[in-house]
């Protein structure tokens, strides 16, 4: 018979499980209701397999896993839980566990498959991890996630590719299940070629020049990043990918994952190609404050030089697309005139599109203490905001994106589209039967046909 530790924090759970398995008569339950008594248990007896909670009071399922195997114990762990994010499975992974299972309304399945790994958990301990095993691992982890996800070998070849991907390009998973050759760019770039996935052990300077715009790169290997590309049917869309290497429990390199989400409407003014392959450097200080103008200054204020300045910069970036010298053009302008909120405005524009956000964002909060009550400004800001939010999967960006398009829409009522951004925002945020009344209302201002754009300053000037 084998034994069991059970480590859940819900009593009603731990009954359920105990009684599920142990009805073939093949298995003996130890139940045990946190994490604490789990490792004071385990200093006096040991069991075949554990499975194991994720969300625990006090010490969660991560971070007994990470207790567990620092002290050489190489007991089985089953992650059984109903969280479904995936940071968690990867996390679990990484660790050490076994197997990772997802908690279901069905009553029956999620222990029939619960018994089933027990027994593969077993086997492994006393066969080693085979490669079939891994990969089963791999497979279960991506098909967990509700992202758009999909997983490659170490060959490059697709070890999994789950029904929101399915969704996102219209690729069934039996057409690309273990093909390599790049086989997986097809959907997003309508060719073969590398994508973010394979360069998950890449500088950040090959990966910008593979024409993607990083946004992070963290220390397990997990690089965020956005680019456009180009669908078989011929249309552009603008792809934003989260790559992550996944090792087993002895640091070997088994897979990489990637997330894939459609952000096109969210970004269709970054300029991702240049930001991508040009050196970026940071934006040069321009915030005198008053007391710091000189003479010069105030005599070219006078002048009106600081407009000449912003005229060049608003042709520079409109007409040219060059956003760096355009911020040059702009800096030089509020050198001269600090107070000009058109000026932080349009610097925040081609910073943003740059893809220089925290500075963007500094630009555009200037705009507004200067012009509280701009509607133009306050949409750049919200525009900002939910890139930021998108970009860092940051749902206080988002909610101070929603707060600030409602800012326009109170100043502008039939402005569609900040009713349609407060939309996507709600719908980013999961709230999505909220996005709908703001959806419809965008959607009747254009049958309507009562659309008041955003009045925009540079306008006067092109």
């Amino acid at each position: 018979m084998l034994s069991v530790m059970v480590v859940d924090d819900d009593p009603a759970i731990l009954e359920v499980t105990q009684l599920a398995l142990e009805r073939a008569h093949e298995i003996s339950v130890f139940p045990v209701s946190s994490a604490r008594e789990a490792l004071s248990v385990l200093q006096k007896s040991s069991f075949d397999v554990i499975v194991l909670d994720y969300d625990l009071p006090e010490i969660n399922g991560i971070e007994f896993l990470k207790i567990l195997r620092s002290k050489g114990d190489v007991t089985p762990v089953i992650i059984f839980t109903g969280v479904g994010r995936e940071h968690a499975a990867i996390a679990a992974l990484n660790n050490g566990a076994n197997f990772f299972l997802q908690k279901g309304e069905n009553t029956d399945m999620p222990f029939i498959e619960l018994q089933r790994m027990i027994r593969h958990a077993v086997d492994q301990r006393f066969m080693g991890k085979a490669k079939g095993l891994t990969r089963k691992i791999v497979f279960d982890l991506i098909n967990f996630s509700l992202d758009a996800e999909f997983a490659i070998d170490p060959d490059g070849n697709v070890l999994a590719w789950n029904r929101a991907i399915e969704q996102l390009t219209g690729v069934p998973s039996q057409t690309l299940a273990d093909k390599g050759n790049f086989v997986y760019a097809e959907p997003f770039f309508g060719k073969r070629q590398k994508m973010l996935i394979d360069m998950v052990f890449f500088s950040e300077d090959s990966i910008r020049k593979a024409r993607y715009m990083v946004i992070s790169k963290e220390k397990n290997g997990s690089v965020v990043a956005v680019t456009r590309a180009r669908k078989p049917d011929g249309t552009e869309w603008t792809l934003w990918m989260k790559a992550t290497p996944l090792f087993d429990n002895r640091g070997e390199f088994v897979a990489a994952a990637c997330i894939i989400r459609d952000v096109t409407s969210t970004f269709k003014d970054v300029s991702i190609e240049e930001e991508a392959t040009n050196t970026i450097h940071p934006a040069p200080e321009s915030t005198k404050s008053e007391s710091d103008v000189s003479g010069s200054s105030f005599i070219d204020r006078i002048l009106g030089k600081a407009m000449v300045q912003y005229k060049e910069g608003v042709n520079l970036y409109s007409r040219a697309r060059n956003y760096r010298a355009a911020v040059e053009a702009f800096d030089r302008a509020i050198e001269i005139d600090p107070k000009l909120p058109h000026v932080w405005n349009d610097r925040g524009i081609c910073l943003r599109a740059l893809g220089e956000y925290d500075e963007a964002l500094k630009s555009f909060l200037r705009a507004v203490e200067l012009a509280p009550g701009n509607a133009e400004i306050l949409y750049e800001l919200g525009e900002t905001l939910e890139q930021m939010g998108v970009l860092q999967m940051n749902n206080k960006y988002l909610e101070a994106a929603v707060e600030t398009f409602k800012m326009v829409v109170n100043l502008l009522p039939n402005n569609m589209d900040s009713w349609n951004k407060i939309g996507i925002c709600l719908k980013e945020l999961s709230r999505s039967e909220e996005s709908k009344f703001y959806f419809g209302r965008a959607r009747d201002i254009k049958l309507w046909k009562k659309d008041t754009p955003v009045p925009r300053k540079r306008n006067d000037f092109l």
